[in-house]
Parts: C-alpha cells; sequence; structure tokens
C-alpha cells in the first residue's frame, strides 16, 4: 500500500503508478471523506453532456420484410383497422 506525506502546505503526492491505473493527470478532481478510522480518496469523474442529435444513428436494427410507414404506427390507423374500416 502506498504511503502519502503531507507537505507543509497540506499536499500530498500521488504514486505515479496509481495515478496512472486511475488515469489521473494534472488538474484531476478528488473527493475527500471523512470516515470514523481515517478518510477515503475518491476520483470525482465529469459527467460529458451531448446533444440528442449526436446519438441519431447509433443504434441501428436490422430491415426484416417491408418497409413500415408512419400511418402503420398511428394509434387511430390501427384501431380504423381492427374494428374493420368502421370508424
Amino acid at each position: 500500500m502506498p504511503m502519502l506525506v503531507v507537505s507543509s502546505k497540506g499536499q500530498i503526492v500521488l504514486p505515479v503508478g496509481l495515478r496512472n491505473r486511475l488515469g489521473l493527470g494534472a488538474g484531476a478532481r478528488l473527493e475527500v471523506l471523512e470516515e470514523p478510522d481515517g478518510l477515503e480518496l475518491r476520483v470525482v469523474r465529469p459527467v460529458v453532456t451531448t446533444e440528442v442529435e449526436a446519438l441519431a444513428g447509433m443504434v441501428t436494427a436490422p430491415a426484416k420484410g417491408a418497409p413500415r410507414r408512419l400511418a402503420d404506427f398511428d394509434a387511430a390507423s390501427l384501431l380504423k383497422r381492427s374494428r374493420g374500416g368502421a370508424a
């Protein structure tokens, strides 16, 4: 288990092997939690926001059968078809 030393400025240095394994670079953020038996450090990972438009086309389904039309999914059209054409 690596040992950390606190400097006169209150700073600690994480060993390079630990930083590499955790993917920590300059400016990385750590959360410090005080526990009854000591301190716990947690890496704070930023959540990247993405526009919905950027997600278009990520998932594609294999084409099976005849192409569908919008009317195929319209609730009123489905109800009309199930009643035999009567509205």
